[in-house]
């Protein structure tokens, strides 16, 4: 039998989610028949699995040493000070500003050079996360690709990460911006474009998708910054969030982003590296607003987080002026 006491972390949880986390490697069906056989109590009261645990509850699960061992297996973590800038913190937010390269997640290499491991390294140190007496791992509410930099919003406690999800989701109560260079110049300094778009579960490209044929709506809004030379500094407000928006939305109207190895224009982006050394897509996630908010994102409610561009961005457009 193992006990565990709920943290304020996971305050609020449904028990079954609870225990999924903590016994993260036990099949579904082994969880599901612990219910079944009452093998899961809070505070000595046998529970269904759709119980909400509380801070302070005493969660007993009746497992042997052996299976313990074999369905928990706690993320390795060193106590790292955070690498990159920190653009916000509370006990349940924090929104970092990842540079490019890094990853958000982990891939099927299992590399650890992750952003979501470096975020885990610091909250070690700092005291706030405990992989060996945690059922809430931290985790980020939204991503970036790995070769774009900028600002992503992390979950500290399962209510900040919930509140976190449907605010972007919904996109209520919260506007995201991005920086992009892209090629030509535009007949107006603003613009909308509305694509829908679809994803190939293979590999990974989206594409054009009219709705009838299942796409999904998707909705992105500019404003020339400035023109560079002959291409654009290019404001975006995203209305959705699909997978590749900007980069594919660009390229649909004949402005690709500079660097672009996906939706770019190639030639193009053999000449920019060899003038500016320019070898990912120009793009930066460089701003967040927020709306009024409550409860765990209280401390969010009218902030303006913004993140800087790039020395190595703001290069190219030196070198392209």
């Amino acid at each position: 039998m193992k006990e565990i006491i709920v943290n304020q972390a996971s305050d609020g949880q449904k028990i079954e989610k609870f225990v999924r986390k903590y016994l993260s490697e036990a099949p579904l069906g082994f969880i599901y028949k612990s219910f079944r056989k009452k093998d899961i109590k809070i505070n000595g009261h046998w529970v269904k699995k759709d119980a909400i645990v509380h801070a302070g509850d005493a969660v007993r699960i009746y497992v042997t040493d052996q299976q313990l061992e074999d369905f928990k297996k706690p993320r390795p973590v060193t106590a790292k000070p955070f690498p990159y800038p920190i653009a916000y913190e509370d006990d349940d937010v924090l929104i970092v500003d990842k540079p490019k390269g890094i990853l958000t997640y982990g891939d099927k290499t299992g590399v650890r050079e992750t952003l979501g491991n470096a975020v885990l390294d610091y909250l070690y140190m700092e005291g706030k996360y405990d992989p060996s007496n945690a059922s809430f791992t931290p985790s980020p509410a939204h991503r970036l690709d790995r070769n774009t930099s900028g600002l992503i919003c992390y979950g500290l406690t399962d209510a900040g990460l919930k509140e976190l999800t449907d605010l972007f989701k919904t996109r209520q109560g919260v506007s995201k911006y991005y920086l992009a260079l892209v090629k030509g110049r535009f007949d107006h300094p603003t613009g909308r474009i509305d694509i829908p778009l679809g994803k190939d579960a293979n590999s990974g490209r989206a594409f054009p998708l009219s709705l009838d044929k299942g796409g999904k709506a998707a909705v992105t809004e500019y404003a020339v910054e400035k023109e560079v030379g002959d291409f654009s500094l290019v404001k975006v407000h995203l209305l959705t969030g699909r997978t590749h928006q900007i980069r594919i939305h660009f390229a649909s109207i004949g402005h690709p982003l500079l660097g672009d190895d996906k939706y770019g224009d190639f030639a193009l982006n053999r000449l920019i590296k060899e003038r500016t050394g320019l070898d990912y897509q120009f793009l930066h996630a460089y701003r967040l607003e927020f709306g009024t908010l409550h409860g765990a994102l209280s401390g969010l409610s009218g902030k303006v987080i913004e993140s800087k561009l790039p020395d190595s961005l703001a290069k190219v457009i030196d070198l392209l002026s």
